[in-house]
């Protein structure tokens, strides 16, 4: 398949694919491919869902190098002081930063409360209120979209400024990324426009009232943009010669801390970045409607994939693999 064939059966698509409005390349920290469909252009920002989790996992490492969080075995509750504890309730205590960014935080809930925490003054105050429970800390595998939040109040209260601002400051600038602003509208309707509309957004981040920025989804970039983190990643932390974030954190955040199971891909886990196969380095920032940052270490190759809503698709990395790659290798 050539350049014109893939545009075609994107653009003709009726499967996974017919969501599609951006792709773009790095080989060898060259841009190799670029694309776009349905309207789009290549610097257009689009809400590339559970990808920000992932952005969330650089920020968190950033801060850890700065000094302003000791590491991640440090308690969540250390940068929360003035939280009022429910009366009973010992586990939030033990819970540590690194259990939010493997996925093994404990919650007091069956399903994520969304109406709850997605209605109230401060998300990170409210995904508090479900933290913990009387089954302690297992180590088992919970997939926290809300939870994340914490991790967004973490790094405001320990930075002592919004994480919008340190994200533009530490991360999106130096990669050449453009100055996000804060949403600015957090309405049950504007939710759901945020959330189903197919339109090109500006490059914004989902926020709560109190402008924090939601942590598990709502930041909006380009696939220019996310391949930009992915040659990050790639790049063991530094961009143009520029170290950005350490070596040794990214090691750790894409170590595998855990195995997940068939729901998932049976994809390792690392700190909110999966490695589809063993032993290989290839890692990637997943989010729904198959939004993806994609990094292939052994051929340096670094790709971002961005679509609009369409919910169950998980065949990313093998449609990079089948159809990207053999165009740019």
């Amino acid at each position: 398949m050539n350049r014109e064939q893939l545009h075609g059966m994107i653009e003709e698509s009726t499967g996974n694919e017919k969501n599609i409005c951006q792709i773009y390349a790095f080989k060898d920290n060259e841009t190799v491919y670029e694309d776009t469909w349905h309207g789009y252009q290549t610097d257009d920002a689009v809400n590339v869902m559970s990808v920000t989790k992932g952005v969330m996992s650089l920020l968190a490492g950033i801060a850890i190098d700065r000094g302003f969080i000791e590491s991640t075995e440090q308690k969540v509750m250390d940068f929360f002081p003035d939280y009022q504890v429910k009366r009973g309730e010992k586990t939030i205590h033990d819970v540590t930063v690194k259990h939010l960014l493997t996925m093994t935080a404990p919650y007091k809930y069956r399903n994520e409360p969304w109406k709850k925490i997605c209605t109230s003054d401060d998300w990170t105050i409210g995904a508090l209120d479900f933290l913990g429970g009387h089954r302690g800390i297992t180590g088992e595998f919970r997939y926290a979209t809300l939870g994340i939040q914490i991790l967004a109040g973490i790094i405001e209260r320990a930075s002592g400024e919004k994480l919008i601002d340190f994200a533009n400051r530490n991360l999106f600038l130096p990669l050449g990324i453009p100055g996000h602003v804060i949403h600015g509208d957090s309405s049950k309707e504007d939710q759901f426009d945020f959330l189903m509309n197919k339109n090109p957004r500006k490059n914004e981040w989902y926020s709560d009232p109190q402008d924090t920025v939601t942590a598990g989804w709502g930041l909006c970039m380009s696939a220019k943009d996310l391949a930009k983190i992915g040659l990050l990643v790639m790049n063991n932390g530094t961009y143009k010669d520029h170290r950005i974030i350490s070596e040794a954190y990214l090691k750790e955040m894409l170590t595998p801390h855990l195995k997940l199971d068939k729901r998932f891909g049976n994809m390792n886990y690392g700190y909110l970045w999966y490695q589809p196969y063993d032993q290989k380095e290839i890692y990637a920032a997943i989010g729904d409607g198959g939004n993806i940052i994609y990094v292939n270490k052994k051929k340096n190759i670094s790709v971002g994939i961005t679509g609009t809503f369409q919910p169950r698709i998980f065949d990313r990395v093998e449609f990079i693999e089948r159809n990207i790659l053999p165009l740019i290798m």
